[in-house]
């Protein structure tokens, strides 16, 4: 049977106007006008069909709804007349309608009173809920399921609370005395073994409802009701008689709802997902989402300006003409393909973090002219298997849909690490999406017209299926910058910033200042710089600014605050002093440009060094840097006699540099020209390379190049012993120590030293980075067709003229 529900406008607006407006009738007169207005003919109904039992509210009806009019004419139903506002005369005459509660034709609720004199229509008539179960029903709040969840738990919530209130708790004493003793009980029933349900006899007080107490245990409950009958010369024939029953209570409902409602969610949660399967538009379409659209592709088309260009990146100039030359192959194809070449299908983007390896793949993004795809490794693995093959199907469809484009995979080692034999869990998981991207990147499907661009720091943990030819053909390091590099880079980031420096000086200075700096580090220092002045209210950043940036960058933020006891800091001032003139009187030795006892980060003070761009050391080389890390320890051991823990870093760089020489370098007599791959840290050893009596050859030749570096220096400070005391006296007075204050104190090194940008440059050939274009790449970002074609018609057009 059909049940109907009445708008709940109407429902409301009834009650409103039953308490808001009583008329000076009693309730039950109220109750019948409420009711007797809502089964009127005029009142909605949500079915035309009548229940069985309801025709008496609808009179008229005979056993059903009310029939509309056969539809004449242009088969439209005809308007229904007018009904008269209350008070009012009928078209036909008669009475006038007296005012019946309920909402006005027109208006939002029922009519206000006479004394309030205002209107009770309004424009905006609002809409009550209308809940239907009729198959097909469209509500804008609820659907069938909804209202008949809604019916079905507050049936459920009613019987519940009906029952309870038939059942009333009493105690084992109120049991005895009031009932049991006094002949009222008619029957015991225990229930569950937990509490006893108490039938009196018809008559009895408290007849009407179900008393009950609980019980510890059957056989407690059994030997105390014996008792008290016993006590009270009750004979063994009129005991109460005692009967036991199993019924479903709360308890067991929550006990069965706990196990049902899982099976229950998993029951929807696969229909689900197979509904979802079933809905697939093919493979790798957009229906292929597995369970909730899992499997959809996270990729996304780059449509809008990302607001980056080539002219951003600098300081990777052959990494930029490589990507160049992808995004020319797609504007001018018959370049290449005149001459029977055919682009990479991809190109993998390799580097130290901070490079601008992203920062290409924005750049190409801005300036490609084709869609660009972009995706995250890491996107592709989910917790449900399947996720990762299926995304990379569907971002390959996306891939072809929009062919030509540029397909970017940032953090591919996300999902290219190397396979193995033992796979378990979520690395077979991973695995399967590897070799997913291999049969895309390189199957019988060919890829047209689509190139795969990716982004990875970890080169070294890549699968090799995954940079054969074929696949990703090119490697395209983008390393550190050099110092010309780092000259571009600080122009590119200087141009945003507000000073009266001349900006092309101010980035050479600071790039011969900054050595081994990445693009990143560069951006971070620019801002640090406009922070520091906007900090002391600056109007525009100086020179001072960009030295403290530099200083907050490389050591970490000023700690001025931080209180050390003057005989901490004495020990402090003779160590950086025993680093800054070891490192004046060593050949070998980078430039000193800063000597500091103000604590930075986790460091008391530290000496700041110019270093050269270098990439090649000879065994002297490392030594003297030995030698001035050194420096520290030893000044401790001369004017203190005793040692501290402020020099764990320098030793930990010191054994690093031994165990460096002999194990990777060669450079041990005794253990050869052999070089082994030393573990990183966080890595897993399990065994290594070499014999137990290889290791013990290896420690021992550590040991020695340690105790020789000791050794010298601790004989060189022993000769500058006077200097040393000079340079930390004036730590202690100033704190810092430039450059200039350090020929004051020391005198000028022995040595000669570039510490210039142009002095660093120089014989390289020419003082900025080389940015030329190969002819092939001039005109990279022009469509050279579209032109030819333009210029072919203007040419047609000229001759037919």
């Amino acid at each position: 049977m059909s049940i109907h529900l009445f708008k709940l406008q109407r429902y409301l607006t009834h009650v409103d106007q039953y308490f808001r407006h009583p008329p000076a009738l009693n309730k039950w007169y109220q109750a019948y006008r409420l009711f007797s207005n809502v089964s009127s003919p005029n009142a909605h109904r949500l079915n035309t069909v009548v229940p069985k039992g309801f025709e008496k509210y609808f009179p008229g009806s005979g056993g059903k709804g009310p029939k509309p009019k056969d539809p004449a004419g242009d088969q439209r139903p005809p308007v229904p007349p007018k009904e008269p506002a209350p008070g009012g005369v009928p078209p036909e005459g008669g009475q006038p309608k007296q005012p019946t509660p309920g909402p006005s034709p027109g208006g939002r609720g029922a009519p206000p009173p006479p004394s309030s004199g205002g209107s009770g229509g309004g424009s905006n008539s609002w809409r009550g809920l209308e809940f239907k179960i009729t198959p097909g029903g469209q509500n804008n709040f609820f659907n069938n399921r909804t209202a008949l969840a809604v019916l079905v738990g507050g049936g459920i919530a009613a019987y519940f609370t009906y029952t309870n209130s038939l059942y009333r708790e009493i105690t084992w004493k109120d049991f005895v005395s009031t009932y049991l003793l006094k002949g009222y009980v008619d029957k015991l029933e225990v229930v569950n073994k937990k509490w006893v349900r108490v039938k009196l006899l018809p008559g009895a007080p408290d007849s009407i409802h179900d008393l009950w107490f609980a019980i510890g245990s059957v056989d407690s409950f059994e030997r105390n009701l014996e008792n008290v009958q016993t006590e009270h010369g009750i004979d063994a024939g009129g005991y109460v008689p005692v009967l036991y029953k199993t019924e479903a209570d709360a308890s067991t409902l929550l006990s069965a709802a706990s196990w049902l409602l899982p099976i229950l969610f998993f029951v929807w949660l696969f229909r689900r997902a197979g509904s979802a399967m079933g809905q697939m538009g093919g493979m790798g379409g957009k229906g292929s989402g597995g369970m909730f659209g899992m499997g959809n592709t996270t990729a996304r088309i780059v449509k809008e300006n990302v607001g980056t260009s080539f002219k951003d990146v600098a300081g990777c100039e052959e990494a930029k003409i490589e990507i160049m030359e992808f995004v020319n192959f797609l504007k001018n194809p018959q370049q290449y393909l005149d001459l029977g070449a055919k682009i990479p299908k991809g190109a993998i983007l390799t580097g130290p973090p901070g490079t601008g390896k992203t920062l290409l793949a924005k750049a190409t993004a801005g300036e490609a002219g084709v869609p660009f795809i972009t995706v995250s490794g890491s996107e592709f693995l989910e917790m449900f298997v399947g996720v990762g093959p299926s995304r990379v199907r569907d971002m390959f469809a996306l891939a072809r849909k929009n062919s030509p484009c540029i397909l970017f995979i940032d953090e591919i080692d996300a999902i290219g690490r190397k396979r193995g034999g033992r796979s378990m869990g979520g690395h077979s998981e991973q695995e399967n999406t590897l070799n997913q991207l291999l049969v895309e990147l390189d199957g019988f499907a060919p890829q047209q017209n689509v190139i795969v661009l990716a982004a990875t720091n970890r080169m070294d943990i890549l699968d090799s299926a995954l940079l054969r030819p074929g696949r990703f053909d090119r490697q395209v390091f983008v390393g550190l910058p050099d110092i010309k590099g780092r000259a571009s880079v600080f122009k590119v980031h200087l141009q945003r910033l507000k000073t009266s420096l001349d900006k092309d000086a101010l980035a050479r200075k600071l790039s011969a200042r900054t050595p081994g700096f990445s693009g990143a580090d560069v951006s971070n220092v620019c801002n640090e710089a406009a922070l520091i002045a906007a900090r002391d209210l600056n109007t525009e950043i100086e020179l001072k600014h960009f030295e403290a940036a530099i200083d907050r960058v490389i050591a970490g933020m000023e700690k001025k605050s931080q209180v050390l006891q003057p005989e901490e800091k004495k020990q402090v001032a003779y160590h950086e002093a025993g680093h800054a003139v070891c490192g004046w009187f060593l050949q070998h030795a980078d430039p000193i440009l800063k000597v500091s006892i103000i604590p930075r980060g986790k460091a008391l003070g530290y000496a700041q060094y110019m270093p050269k761009e270098q990439y090649l050391y000879t065994k002297d080389q490392l030594f003297d840097r030995m030698c001035v890390m050194l420096g520290g320890r030893v000044a401790e051991i001369i004017f203190f006699n005793r040692i501290s823990t402020g020099a764990q870093d320098d030793l930990q760089k010191i054994t690093q540099s031994a165990y460096s020489q002999v194990v990777r370098f060669g450079m041990s007599d005794k253990v050869g020209y052999v070089s082994f791959d030393m573990p990183q840290q966080g890595d897993m050893v399990f065994d290594k390379p070499y014999s137990e009596a290889t290791a013990q050859l290896i420690d021992d030749e550590v040991r020695g190049i340690i105790k020789r570096a000791f050794d010298f220096t601790l004989e060189l400070l022993t000769s500058k012993k006077e200097l040393i005391d000079k340079v930390a006296l004036r730590l202690l007075e100033n704190e810092i120590l430039s450059r200039d204050d350090m020929i004051e104190l020391v005198g000028p090194r022995p040595f000669k030293e570039k510490t210039t940008y142009e002095e660093f440059v120089e014989g390289t050939g020419s003082l900025e980075e080389d940015t030329s274009l190969p002819k092939g790449l001039q005109d990279w970002n022009k469509d050279r067709q579209k032109e030819k074609d333009a210029k072919d018609a203007k040419e047609k057009q000229k001759a037919s003229n």
